[in-house]
């Protein structure tokens, strides 16, 4: 069931092709990571180091009911659409008035970080997992398409990602030992077009890393949104852990394909090939954060990059043509589990380094050296920029048993460490060798979820829990501007324009804030 509230006589009617898609026009924001190789940089430069200075709120738009919103505004043609749980607002971008409000009659709840926009519909991962196609111009249901089980405990708070007459979707929570997946809807019709599993069955490549039973619940959810690379055809996806999360010791092997980056046709789903980060991971470390798509030299080789700063600590290089590891190196000071990586990129492991009946400090904490903050890639200064948490967990496994409707499969868990807690940094690296270049330490700020945004305006937006939006100078981290929004940003900021004005946008709190210069 549903229930649309047609709030003001605009006639909205989005017509996004997938050259629209493709080529990402500065005015939109048209995906969650704004391009298809999630540089999240935009080539608006009407604001600028000169000017940001007289940037001010422009207007706020209040979603009810809502309590720490995770959405990334869409953009298109002036008409904003923002989630929270079960729930879709469209907005004139240009002064937060009202145009629709799709609210869908669901009794579960969950996280939700935004839509997909294609042809003239928009698209919705539910908190009772499905996944919903809305006409753009009324908000009027389409169709809807179950995605999983909401009673076994699925939900999608994926922002879904629209690619040639297909809606990619994806789902959660691995940490209740439920099974991922990747898949593949029908814009038109919402009929499925292809699933790729996360965990291998017996008889597939990768079921031998899971011993006996173990993989049945494996997780390896697809809980983030990821890339895709037109030219290739290549769909580029982090796996979430396996399960149960701190006890490895009930699924010995690599647990493939958790915590790996994946590359799959975007036609068929097939693998075209995987990286795993963390083989056998005992810390929760999901490998979903956002990868970056990127051409760079490497050894003098011009080469398709794909970045990703991964929770365990590594920032990674690979080529994503083939997924060769190129380099990786620590982005973070405390990291204690690993003594490097091989030649291959895997993790050289410490002894000892693992959850334990009395407690094991582990850094970085499980909450990651980064998370779903949203790095961030500048073509002008040619850096890779990352949200860092420096800090430590206190670790510790039990025995569990994995059991049906949704219960959690962790088998423990963590605490934050008292003499290590989180300090979070905006840090900006070579995109090739990972050095580090310059950092910006967020004053007391220690709890994940705020992304960054670079503009061809020479700025670097950067947000934090505190409620902070501040704009920094990307070549050396100095900060030029800031506003605080009064509640705790758990999205990433956005930029796109109207009638020939820049704004930049964030839900902050309960509250959606566009900005603009002060007239």
């Amino acid at each position: 069931m549903f229930l649309v509230f047609l709030l003001a006589g605009l006639a909205v009617q989005a017509q996004v092709t997938y050259q629209n898609l493709k080529d990402a026009p500065p005015e939109n924001w048209s995906h969650y990571n704004g391009q298809y190789h999630s540089q999240r940089h935009s080539p608006l430069k009407q604001l600028h180091r000169g000017n940001v200075g007289g940037l001010v709120p422009k207007w706020i738009y209040h979603v009810p009911n809502a309590s720490t919103l995770q959405t990334v505004p869409v953009v298109v043609d002036g008409v904003m659409y923002v989630t929270q749980t079960n729930e879709v607002h469209a907005l004139d971008a240009r002064t937060g008035r009202v145009i629709w409000v799709y609210r869908r009659q669901a009794r579960v709840r969950g996280p939700n970080r935004g839509v997909a926009v294609y042809g003239n519909k928009v698209y919705m991962g539910t908190a009772d997992a499905f996944l919903v196609a809305l006409d753009a111009g009324t908000g009027n249901l389409v169709w809807e398409t179950k995605l999983a089980e909401a009673k076994d405990g699925y939900y999608s708070p994926v922002a879904p990602l629209a690619l040639d007459g297909k809606i990619i979707a994806g789902i959660a929570p691995g940490d209740h030992g439920l099974n991922g997946f990747l898949d593949a809807y029908d814009a038109e019709t919402g009929k499925q077009i292809w699933r790729w599993y996360a965990i291998p069955k017996p008889g597939e490549p990768g079921n031998e890393t899971w011993s006996g039973d173990s993989w049945k619940h494996g997780g390896g959810n697809t809980w983030l949104t990821g890339s895709y690379d037109p030219e290739l055809n290549l769909v580029y996806w982090g796996i979430g852990n396996p399960a149960p999360d701190f006890d490895g010791d009930v699924r010995e092997g690599d647990n493939l394909y958790t915590e790996s980056m994946v590359a799959l046709d975007a036609n068929t789903g097939k693998l075209k090939w995987h990286f795993q980060f963390t083989p056998h991971d005992v810390h929760d470390w999901d490998g979903v954060e956002i990868p970056v798509l990127i051409e760079a030299d490497v050894r003098g080789q011009k080469r398709k990059l794909l970045l990703q700063a991964n929770r365990n600590g590594f920032y990674y290089v690979l080529d994503r043509v083939t997924g060769e590891f190129l380099n990786g190196t620590p982005f973070v000071d405390k990291l204690n589990w690993a003594k490097g990586l091989t030649d291959k990129g895997r993790p050289i492991r410490v002894p000892g380094i693992v959850p334990s009946l009395q407690g094991t400090k582990t850094c970085p904490a499980t909450s990651g050296a980064t998370n779903w903050m949203s790095p961030a890639y500048s073509p002008d200064t040619k850096l890779f920029y990352v949200v860092a948490q420096e800090g430590c967990g206190i670790n510790t496994k039990a025995r569990d048993t994995f059991r049906p409707g949704g219960f959690p499969y962790m088998a423990t868990g963590y605490i934050e460490s008292p003499a290590d807690p989180w300090q979070m940094y905006v840090r900006a690296l070579d995109p090739v060798t990972g050095k580090r270049v310059w950092e910006y330490k967020q004053v007391g700020s220690r709890r994940y979820g705020a992304g960054l945004l670079s503009t061809a305006g020479g700025l670097l937006f950067a947000e934090d829990d505190q409620g902070f939006l501040t704009a920094l100078d990307p070549a050396n981290g100095k900060p030029l501007w800031h506003f605080n929004t009064g509640q705790q940003i758990k999205g990433q900021p956005i930029t796109y324009s109207f009638k020939g004005k820049q704004y930049v946008a964030v839900a902050a709190g309960s509250n959606v804030v566009s900005f603009g210069l002060h007239d």
